[in-house]
């Protein structure tokens, strides 16, 4: 227990610095190095024996029991367009936990734990293919290293369906009414594609009009040329991504609430990492609410509520941050 302690109070004072660890590490039959978020790792083992079901989805090549859970092991390789493993046996099984779910994915190699910047992390060259696996780059030892876009990858297992409408009339109407201005936005910043659809949709789906950005410093940048113009009303709220390149969504919050002018802007983050930091977290950011990604009928009714707490003449540079489950 103290060693957890330890760790959590490790990580958690990296919030508002900009920073990220990473696990660097590689494919079968790739020589492409790779990354991803050490807060999404729970352990790293010899990948067991499988149990194989049938109608799965081709990248998900099993399934297996782990401390208690159902676990779907999904080939990384194939689901980014790569060849099949071969071999699951000589390989590694990363168990991660996104969405409030855990998953298996399988790698050949583990290189090392390192520790970033966000500032260093920077979104794709354009020239990429839209079908690239891959929400940043960055550089390791003179080495590429792509950081996976695995909400991407969630979606083509799991195919993403148009938001469905379902909230009344009644439900809208009501949030409209609160609004704080008939021009009112919502910023929603992301760094993958798919996060970014999803999450406008459901925010257009209740009327409201969405502005976007793929990473904190676009936000933050947004954010100020409304508030020169004064037009700072007009931004309802932000709902945020945690991880992004340049300027995660933790950074971006704790940077609002440090500017005298900005500082009464109310931010919902928006998350794929879940498990016992996030409240911790969530409280050193001054961000206003939590939601994991993604269920559409938390989300719009997280709305719901920033919008009748700021109607109702909430501060949110003095409101206590809360995680929303």
């Amino acid at each position: 227990m103290e060693g957890l302690i330890e760790n959590i109070e490790r990580r958690t004072g990296m919030v508002g610095q900009n920073r990220m660890e990473m696990l660097l590490f590689r494919l079968p039959n790739r020589r492409q190095l790779y990354g991803m978020n050490v807060f999404k790792i729970l352990e790293i083992l010899p990948c067991p024996r499988l149990t194989k079901i049938p109608k799965l989805h081709k990248s998900v090549i099993g399934i297996l029991k782990n401390r208690g859970y159902t676990v779907s092991v999904i080939d990384l390789s194939l689901a980014m367009s790569g060849p099949q493993t071969v071999d699951y046996s000589k390989n590694l099984l990363v168990m991660s936990e996104y969405n409030n779910s855990i998953q298996g994915f399988i790698v050949s190699k583990v290189e090392r734990i390192v520790d970033y910047g966000w500032d260093k992390i920077m979104t794709p060259p354009s020239g990429l293919s839209s079908k690239a696996y891959l929400t940043a780059v960055t550089e390791y030892q003179d080495e590429l290293v792509e950081i996976i876009d695995v909400e991407k990858i969630f979606a083509e297992i799991t195919p993403y369906d148009e938001i469905i409408d379902n909230k009344s009339q009644e439900f809208k109407d009501h949030i409209r009414s609160m609004l704080k201005t008939p021009n009112s936005k919502v910023i929603v910043a992301d760094d993958s594609t798919v996060a970014i659809k999803q999450t406008s949709d459901c925010i257009r789906s209740l009327g409201i009009d969405v502005i976007t950005a793929s990473n904190g410093m676009e936000v933050l940048n947004i954010v100020k040329d409304y508030e020169s113009k004064g037009k700072l009303d007009e931004i309802e709220l932000i709902i945020s991504d945690v991880e992004m390149p340049q300027l995660d969504g933790y950074s971006l919050s704790a940077a609002l609430r440090k500017d005298p002018m900005l500082k009464d802007v109310y931010v919902i983050l928006h998350t794929s990492l879940s498990g016992v930091f996030n409240e911790s977290m969530l409280h050193r950011s001054g961000a206003n609410a939590c939601v994991a990604k993604f269920d559409s009928n938390k989300l719009s009714d997280t709305v719901a509520r920033a919008v009748e707490e700021l109607h109702n003449g909430l501060k949110p540079s003095e409101a206590v941050a809360r995680l929303v489950h």
